[in-house]
C-alpha cells in the first residue's frame, strides 16, 4: 500500500508471529487479565498506554490472544466509555501541541506543514467516526475546540 503524503510504497514493517493462542508462560488467566485493565483504566491510562504496561510489566504479550477480546471491547463491556477515540484524541493532542510550537517559531514552514497533515488526518477520521456513530454528528474539528477537550483529558 502507498503511502499518505509521500507517493511512495515504503517497506514494511515488522510482523508479528502468527499465534492462535496466548503463550503457555504467560502466568495470568483471562479473568485475570481483565481485572489487571479495568484497574488500569481507573488509574487513567489509555487502552495503548494498558497494553503497553500489561506488555512491559507483567509479561501478557498480548491481551487478545489472552482474553479473546481487545483491550478497547473488555473497557466497553465493562462500562468504560470514551467521549472520543483515542487515535483521534492523539492527532487532537498533537495538532495542539503543533499549534503552540507554530506561535513561537512561525517561521518553521516544515511544522507548519506537518500542521495541515495531521489536520487533514482529524477529518479524515472525523468523518469515519461520524459515519460509524462512535462520534455525534454535529461534531465539528476547530482548534479551539481541540484545546479545550486535550487539557480536559490530560
Amino acid at each position: 500500500m502507498a503511502r499518505i503524503y509521500a507517493h511512495k510504497k515504503g517497506k514494511s514493517g515488522s510482523t508479528k508471529p502468527f499465534r492462535t493462542g496466548s503463550p503457555s508462560w504467560v502466568r495470568y488467566g483471562p479473568e485475570e487479565i481483565v481485572q489487571l485493565v479495568l484497574k488500569l483504566s481507573k488509574e487513567g491510562n489509555s487502552p495503548a498506554k494498558i497494553g503497553l504496561i500489561l506488555r512491559d510489566s507483567y509479561g501478557i504479550p498480548s491481551v487478545r490472544l489472552a482474553t479473546g477480546k481487545k483491550i478497547e471491547k473488555i473497557l466497553e463491556e465493562n462500562g468504560v466509555r470514551f467521549e472520543i477515540p483515542h487515535d483521534l484524541f492523539s492527532l487532537l493532542r498533537r495538532s495542539v501541541e503543533l499549534r503552540e510550537h507554530l506561535q513561537e517559531n512561525p517561521k518553521d514552514l516544515h511544522s507548519k506543514r506537518g500542521l495541515q497533515q495531521i489536520e487533514m488526518k482529524i477529518l479524515r477520521l472525523m468523518k469515519y467516526y461520524k459515519r460509524e456513530g462512535r462520534l455525534p454528528q454535529d461534531w465539528k474539528y476547530s482548534p479551539s475546540r481541540a484545546r479545550v477537550i486535550v487539557s480536559g483529558g490530560k
